[in-house]
């Protein structure tokens, strides 16, 4: 008898139990207060992430749509997804110069001299578009090739050969474009169709949102398995379903804007398909790795056994390529190459666009992702600006006080990171 009471005693009381838990309140300041220390720490550390820039980003769209409601349209925002093409696939090869720690300042003239070479192989000598597409893109990999072989072997600065080479570049697309000036391209061909083929279809833009929250969550789901099985830090599956979230109300989000216009554009297809696979190159492969550790010092590479002559020349074919591929999207665009195709802030842009998007000056941090948040940015306050019917020169000087900005975090990050002995 007393051994059943003695148990009656120890069974836990079901109400006692229910109003011992903490309140919902609780449990959610708690998380969002582990959330809070967790970014002061990565303040601390600076490791910043893309945070700046999506926050500067939300600031100057909450700006112009306050200033005019047409910003966030779906005919604007489908233009803005399209102009950011060109630039940014050069802005993509300039992240992978400014990784290793260096400058190309000859994209813009490569970019130029690709679209001349194209224009003048198809337009005044009829080769067929493909293979004027190709031998453009490859006169974008060969010049850069031999910048980057040039300063591996000679040890100078990359901004030196490559500002020797924006000159040269450039008197070589004026050569190539001879007195005409101006050269008219092809509007029904497949060139122009790069920049004005959209899918009209609503079921392509929903299934290539699909497609990235489904492949994001699957890479990351299967990284986590590979960090377990060897015991290494690892997100948890609320972590990778939250970003995976995150990022669908994104996509998702976007497609239903685009497909309210005349739906998903092929330049913008193109585009995010190239970034994400330079990406996994970046960030998957043993040349990616590569590539991040010689930004970590040129030295240290070369006492660790790595090539950096083969490295630094095939980051800076790369960049070529890119500024070729970029700079057929801006002629794509305006149907018709010109003396002054390469030329004006293109360069400016391009840098700008990979800086703020978070790739250090310092080289070894950032992610061909940067580009493509920095392009957003500067094309955003360029389309506003168009909107708002504001000076250009304000818009200059808006740019230059977002890369400005984007600079100093840069180097207070890295100033942080060597406190804390991580850079």
């Amino acid at each position: 008898m007393r051994r059943m009471e003695d148990n009656r005693r120890t069974e836990p009381d079901p109400l006692l139990a229910e109003t011992r838990r903490p309140p919902l309140r609780h449990v959610l300041a708690h998380a969002l207060k582990g959330r809070v220390a967790f970014v002061r720490r990565r303040l601390r550390a600076g490791e910043l992430g893309s945070l700046p820039v999506v926050l500067v980003l939300a600031t100057v769209w909450i700006i112009f749509q306050s200033l005019n409601e047409n910003f966030l349209s779906p005919r604007n925002l489908s233009n803005l997804s399209v102009d950011i093409v060109g630039t940014g696939l050069i802005a993509v090869g300039i992240v992978f110069v400014l990784l290793i720690g260096e400058l190309d300042l000859s994209v813009g003239s490569i970019s130029g001299l690709a679209a001349a070479v194209f224009a003048v192989l198809n337009v005044n000598n009829g080769v067929p578009e493909w293979l004027a597409l190709i031998v453009a893109v490859l006169t974008g990999t060969v010049t850069g090739a031999v910048q980057g072989f040039s300063c591996a072997k000679t040890r100078v600065p990359a901004f030196v050969v490559t500002l020797a080479g924006l000159l040269t570049w450039n008197g070589l697309m004026l050569y190539i474009l001879g007195t005409s000036g101006t050269i008219n391209l092809d509007e029904n061909g497949f060139l122009a169709d790069l920049t004005s083929y959209y899918f009209t279809t609503d079921a392509v833009a929903y299934g290539l949102a699909a497609l990235a929250c489904g492949s994001v969550f699957l890479a990351s789901y299967l990284d986590r398995r590979r960090r377990t099985a060897a015991g290494m830090p690892h997100r948890s599956l609320r972590e990778i379903g939250v970003r995976t979230g995150a990022l669908a109300v994104v996509a998702f989000t976007t497609a239903y804007l685009l497909n309210r216009f005349q739906g998903l554009p092929l330049a913008l297809l193109i585009f995010l398909v190239v970034v994400a696979g330079l990406d996994i190159l970046l960030r998957r492969t043993h040349y990616g790795r590569q590539v991040y550790a010689l930004g970590g010092g040129v030295e240290a590479a070369r006492r660790a056994s790595l090539n950096v002559t083969g490295i630094q020349t095939a980051v800076l074919a790369v960049s070529g390529t890119m500024a070729a591929v970029g700079g057929l999207f801006l002629a794509s665009r305006i149907a018709s190459v010109s003396q002054s195709s390469g030329s004006g802030v293109l360069l400016l842009n391009a840098v700008a666009a990979a800086v703020i998007g978070g790739t250090s000056l310092f080289g070894g941090r950032g992610t061909t992702w940067s580009a493509v948040l920095g392009m957003l940015v500067i094309q955003s306050i360029a389309s506003g600006m168009a909107i708002t019917d504001t000076p250009t020169a304000i818009q200059f000087v808006i740019t230059g006080g977002v890369l400005f900005a984007a600079v100093l975090i840069d180097a207070l990050a890295r100033r942080s990171q060597e406190a804390h002995g991580r850079a």
